[in-house]
């Protein structure tokens, strides 16, 4: 069976990287490469959509950077238990109009005994921004 290092139960260090794993996927911008950090059957909340499936993360990731251009992110370890992790982030991105945006949020974080992510919980606000300032770079 496939696993995905570090496995659950967490500490705080396999936490923290845990955490660091998805910052450095994310910021990829590789949908293929992202999707693999979860289950075959995951279960994700992003804003208002719903999404299932590796497929559906890979279709989701794909359209989201398609529009958020230049995309960059910073993740926080907020908490974690057995198998569960919270954490804090903000990105920024612009639009094809140029506008720029950081958006804030919280996740909540589901794994699965080899290390996948089945469940995220994503609650997000966006704010315009001017590009003169920017912090995640």
């Amino acid at each position: 069976m496939e696993v995905k290092k570090p496995l659950p139960p967490f500490t705080h260090e396999t936490a923290t990287l845990k955490v660091q794993m998805a910052e450095d996927a994310w910021n990829s911008r590789n949908p293929e490469k992202v999707s693999l950090a979860y289950s075959v059957d995951t279960e994700w909340r992003n804003r208002d959509k719903f999404i299932k499936g590796r497929e559906g993360v890979v279709q989701f990731l794909s359209d989201k950077w398609s529009k958020e251009l230049d995309y960059k992110l910073k993740k926080e370890l907020w908490a974690f238990t057995d198998n569960k992790i919270a954490v804090r982030f903000e990105y920024e991105y612009h639009d094809t109009n140029g506008q720029w945006y950081r958006a804030y949020g919280n996740e909540n974080w589901e794994f699965d005994e080899y290390g996948f992510m089945k469940k995220r919980y994503a609650s997000i606000n966006d704010l315009p921004i001017d590009e003169k300032d920017r912090r995640v770079k």
